[in-house]
């Protein structure tokens, strides 16, 4: 069993209040691929161009990533360029060069077409249909989506809605999507567009699911260093999606647990620029991690229901 993540590789140039870098890993299907593979081996589809550096290449190389769906062409590799207010909440992208990911066009191998858990990262909604059409059996398939698409594709998007089962969206793409100004609402409205369950990021407030029979609000797990909040969302899909894929069933408790991981997951990120913060995790850190936030979330009713009494 392992996932596959159609999504892109890149080099982010990042400034935050804690300081610089140029030229890192980046990419969603980086952040992804480096919080999923606690849970199961991950499969990358993506494209870099001849510049690729050989330390980012080295940090992808991993027994649990596997890389062969990775192109490496004729051309520069996809660069982004952002910097981030002073409480990190927003940020003002200063350059975007699509480079060879502007001409991206996903061809999964005869071997991922037959996996079954797929992760497809915010890239156009048209290819992330031709992706689904390459599937033959596929069982969890999880997609993210941004303000772009909503804006400049939105009819393309629609259709690929109906056709994915669940949804991971922030906030402000969640109103945006559905005209609906109170964020649960905006769930309920998503999920008549085709996902089942719909996962809605509120940055360092958490997250919240929403699906048929479940509606989980999960906190944020509170980090003492916040460096750098690039790529958080997508390694809250990795440890989201991860969980629910080794965990099999979609269970109203697998949901709730997959959206801990996806919280721990998260917090790793922040805490160092790029992926670095990633690099570090530890099996045991994950586990207290997730411990903490089970228990802040947990508590019983039987003494404070005497005062309605």
């Amino acid at each position: 069993m392992a996932i596959v993540v159609v999504g892109s590789l890149g080099l982010d140039t990042i400034e935050t209040p804690a300081g610089r870098v140029e030229e890192v890993l980046g990419g969603s299907a980086a952040y992804f691929a480096f919080a999923a593979r606690h849970f199961l081996p991950v499969s990358l589809v993506a494209v870099v161009g001849h510049d690729f550096p050989q330390a980012a290449q080295t940090m992808l190389n991993h027994p649990d990533l596997d890389l062969a769906g990775v192109a490496r062409v004729e051309g520069k590799t996809f660069r982004w360029e952002g910097v981030y207010t002073q409480d990190m909440n927003s940020r003002k992208t200063l350059r975007t060069e699509l480079n060879v990911f502007e001409q991206f066009r996903p061809e999964l191998s005869e071997r991922l077409r037959g996996l079954r858990n797929v992760f497809l990262a915010n890239i156009d909604p048209v290819l992330q249909r031709q992706v689904l059409e390459q599937l033959e059996r596929p069982r969890l398939v999880l997609a993210d989506t941004m303000n772009f698409w909503i804006q400049n594709k939105r009819e393309e998007l629609l259709r690929t809605l109906r056709q994915v089962r669940m949804l991971l969206i922030n906030e402000e793409e969640a109103r945006e999507l559905t005209g609906e100004p109170l964020t649960h609402r905006a769930a309920r409205a998503i999920m008549e567009l085709g996902p089942e369950t719909v996962v809605i990021k509120q940055g360092e407030h958490g997250a919240f699911l929403q699906s048929a029979d479940t509606y989980f609000a999960c906190p944020a797990f509170p980090v003492d260093s916040l460096v750098d909040p690039t790529g958080a969302g997508d390694s809250f899909a990795g440890g989201f999606f991860g969980a629910l894929a080794r965990m099999g069933r979609l269970t109203d408790l697998n949901l709730r647990r997959a959206v801990v991981y996806g919280s721990v997951m998260a917090s790793f990120t922040v805490e160092g620029f790029g992926v670095t913060g990633l690099l570090r995790v530890e099996r045991e850190e994950i586990l207290r991690r997730a411990e903490a936030i089970m228990t802040m979330t947990r508590f019983s009713l039987d003494d404070t229901s005497r005062l309605l009494r």
